[in-house]
């Protein structure tokens, strides 16, 4: 069963991301590091195969690069 979009937002924000904002449905999220993720859809809505894929990558490409 697909995550909640919210779970997600958790997830990114928990590991140093900011919200930037973004237009309708749309969520900007960047990290000091320089890593980008955009998500869209509401907080309550399912994930999309891609929108977990895209966040585990960004989630892992942050891990990798603290010293």
């Amino acid at each position: 069963m697909p995550r909640k979009l919210r779970q997600l937002i958790a997830d990114l924000e928990n590991a140093g991301f900011v919200n930037r904002g973004g237009k309708g449905s749309h969520r900007n999220f960047t990290h000091p590091l320089g890593q980008r993720v955009t998500l869209s859809g509401g907080a309550g809505d399912e994930a999309k195969h891609y929108q977990e894929r895209d966040v585990r990558r960004a989630l892992q490409l942050v891990k990798e690069r603290k010293p």
